[in-house]
């Protein structure tokens, strides 16, 4: 008879990564109400999608079996399903199904968004791998949704090719500012994160970073983003020292609106203004057509985002626009995407762009309906995958809107 155990959190076992494993071991270990060896044959222990679960583990079963937050798990009858190490459990509904770390004997499903295989957890030495965490290193897409309005404003305002330096510049701008952004949201949320279970291993929730060693690590990446900043002309230097008191609210906003994610939009788009008059030296409507556009395709990207963490936000009295839209979700996407959209496609008459823009809108506008229609907002990895997937409608634009000036 399996017996399930519940464990608190798991963290890898770094001595054991320095060391080539046997054929017979894989090393981990399982830290909250039990530690244990694992072993299993030619494997690595990985971390799953999941959420919103605690963690199970039986012996003689092939992999973990979720059992939903906060009740224990049954114990596991005898012929019952996931008890048979010749048999696989179903897919908790809604999740999916755990990743297997072995064949047969211990196996182990983590909700955590942190992969110990990443390039951060492979090389990097272990004191900075989770200052590289806390700034998102790991996860690049944060960054390039940052970063492409910013060079959408440089290519608007641009005649033809946009300047390479200012593009290298504002590459550079995003990753500091990104990363300052998300360990100043990670200090203000430490203990909303500590009770979500995507987030509950990040550095500060964990207790890897103490809160001194992150606001440490923010003030460098605030240094960073402020050489950049003060490299630009006098109007573009106004402008970032404005929005860093957009900064500096957004990440209370879901405690007291339903609609964080529309402060995340008036931040994360603010460098197409930027970006606009670093080149020109002025604002314009293009660039307030642009950013506007952007608020919204924002509001649609991390709305499906957040449908990650809709039970634990409910649970825990976080808000955000996944629960205000709940099974309306979908069309509401249509209609930011369109309207985000229309948006643009104003802009880039406003600034007199030719033909070809129209062709890398359209190819936008074909991805941005294809997230809307197809996501399922109650499968946290294909919430994932669609969020991620904006990464190919940054590029889009910004080929149509370099396009433009040429033809």
């Amino acid at each position: 008879m399996a017996q399930p155990v519940r464990l608190g959190r798991i963290e890898r076992d770094r001595d054991a990564d320095r060391e080539p494993l046997p054929d017979e071991e894989t090393g981990c270990r399982a830290i909250g109400q039990v530690s244990l060896l694992i072993s299993a044959r030619g494997s690595r222990l990985e971390p799953d999608a999941l959420r919103g679960q605690d963690y199970v583990m039986t012996r003689g079963a092939p992999m973990l079996e979720a059992c939903p937050h906060p009740s224990p798990p049954p114990q596991a009858r005898e012929g019952a399903p996931g008890s048979s190490p010749h048999s696989d459990p179903p897919p908790q509904a809604g999740e999916g199904a755990p990743r297997r770390a072995a064949t047969g004997g211990w196996g182990l499903s983590d909700p955590s968004d942190i992969d110990p295989g990443d390039w951060v957890g492979r090389w990097l030495p272990g004191w900075a791998e989770p200052y590289a965490r806390l700034a998102r290193l790991d996860r690049p897409i944060g960054t390039w949704l940052l970063l492409f309005p910013g060079w959408w404003g440089i290519a608007l305002a641009g005649p033809r090719w946009p300047d390479p330096v200012l593009l290298v510049l504002f590459a550079l701008g995003a990753l500091a500012m990104r990363g300052a952004g998300c360990t100043f949201n990670d200090i203000a949320d430490r203990e909303y994160d500590k009770k979500v279970a995507r987030t509950r291993l990040r550095p500060l929730p964990s207790g890897l970073v103490r809160v001194p060693q992150a606001i440490a690590l923010m003030l460098g990446q605030l240094a960073v983003g402020a050489a950049v900043l003060f490299s630009l002309n006098r109007i573009s230097i106004v402008l970032g020292a404005l929005v860093l008191g957009l900064i500096a609210t957004y990440p209370f906003m879901k405690r007291i609106t339903w609609w964080p994610q529309l402060f995340l939009g008036l931040n994360f788009n603010w460098g197409a203004l930027i970006g606009w008059t670093a080149v020109t030296g002025s604002l314009a409507s293009p660039p307030l057509l642009l950013y506007l556009g952007g608020i919204l395709w924002t509001v649609g990207y991390d709305t499906i985002y957040a449908h990650q963490d809709k039970e634990d936000d409910a649970r825990i009295g976080v808000k955000s626009s996944a629960l205000a839209l709940g099974p309306r979700t979908r069309p509401f996407l249509f209609l930011f995407y369109g309207a985000a959209v229309v948006l643009w496609a104003v802009a880039g008459v406003a600034a007199g762009l030719g033909p070809w823009f129209r062709l890398g809108l359209a190819a936008a506008t074909v991805q941005l309906f294809w997230q809307a229609a197809w996501v399922n907002t109650d499968d946290p990895s294909d919430c994932l995958a669609k969020f991620r997937s904006n990464r190919a409608v940054g590029w889009l634009l910004l080929a149509g809107i370099v396009a433009g000036h040429l033809a």
